[in-house]
């Protein structure tokens, strides 16, 4: 059998006409960094990028080496291509504005550079994760309004999950698509088309440890899977947590499940725990492509209006039936 790789995926994808030559190389672009993270995770403590920075990022979290050398990789890469009019990192307060020496185009790329870094030090799967969006018309030097787009306008989002291989996921607005790395060929090979999430699930990812933070829609929903078939909702559960969203969201999209980090009384004060550009904007448009549902519990996380490039929200997402469930609890007086 032939193998597909991400790049002859893409120009078939160009050739349908479903994406441009200049978001094809900008993906490609973001896959190529992707490997240079790959390689600097499975090398750990060998290369000494292990541990703390020292340093705290634009969230006020202290930084791991890794997420200071995924973000710079992540902005190297693409900062000369031509295809970006500017990018923002969950790691910097601010804009990244290409440099003045560098070409110019269209799009604007968001990125949470290392998803999950606390479990780095473990050897636990950590991801990436990114967004495109287009620059609106009119703006030769794009400012942070210029980034506050609903998820919606998404022309393409993905992640990279550094588990015991390399798996690079991808939509364009026509299903999911999952390509795996070959080290030994260093490209990525077409592994899995149109990743589809089912309706129901036996799986839900949570983090208990918060329960007594919750709020009463949510304590309802989770309590009753708790109690299994003898609850109302007649059958049993099994809980996965990762305390890595891009782990996580990937065990869901390959088999279903329901992740969950709702609002609670802890993240009240800041909107919900995940950024909504970084994080639940490219999330919500995956799982959305594959079938399932993903919500802040009031109202579709696509349909969110940003506020804020550092904007924070509650996410449940996962099989469609699970999210509609746990929404209209919400809904209820």
């Amino acid at each position: 059998m032939r193998s597909v790789t991400l790049t002859q995926f893409l120009i078939e994808q160009q050739r349908a006409g479903r994406i441009t030559a200049d978001l094809r190389l900008l993906i490609e672009v973001v896959a190529r960094a992707v490997k240079a993270i790959s390689v600097n995770i499975s090398k750990g403590a060998l290369a000494g990028v292990l541990g703390e920075a020292g340093t705290d990022n634009v969230q006020g979290e202290a930084q791991k080496k890794l997420d200071v050398i995924a973000n710079e990789i992540l902005l190297q890469a693409n900062e000369w291509g031509g295809h970006l009019a500017a990018m923002a990192s969950e790691e910097v307060e601010t804009v990244h504005q290409i440099p003045f020496d560098y070409p110019k185009g269209g799009f604007l790329l968001l990125f949470d550079p290392l998803d999950g870094s606390s479990n780095i030090d473990v050897n636990i799967s950590v991801g990436t994760i990114f967004s495109v969006l287009r620059n609106p018309p009119g703006e030769a030097e794009p400012t942070e309004g210029s980034f506050l787009q609903p998820g919606r306008e998404q022309v393409a989002a993905g992640y990279a999950v550094y588990g015991p291989s390399t798996q690079f996921v991808l939509t364009v607005g026509k299903g999911v698509h999952a390509f795996t790395l070959d080290r030994e060929m260093g490209s990525f090979i077409y592994t899995q088309p149109y990743m589809t999430i089912p309706a129901d699930t036996h799986e839900f990812a949570i983090n208990t440890s918060n329960a007594r933070f919750w709020e009463a829609p949510l304590k309802r929903y989770v309590d009753e899977m708790v109690q299994g078939k003898a609850g109302p909702l007649g059958k049993d559960y099994n809980m996965r947590w990762v305390a890595s969203m891009v782990a996580d969201v990937h065990r869901i999209l390959t088999r279903g499940g329901v992740f969950m980090y709702p609002m609670d009384e802890k993240c009240r004060h800041q909107g919900g725990k995940l950024r909504l550009m970084y994080e639940a904007n490219p999330m919500a448009m995956l799982v959305e492509q594959a079938g399932g549902a993903a919500t802040t519990g009031r109202e579709r996380i696509l349909d969110v209006q940003p506020v804020r490039l550092h904007q924070r929200v509650p996410v449940i997402l996962g099989s469609k039936n699970e999210v509609e469930r746990v929404s209209g609890y919400h809904r209820e007086p």
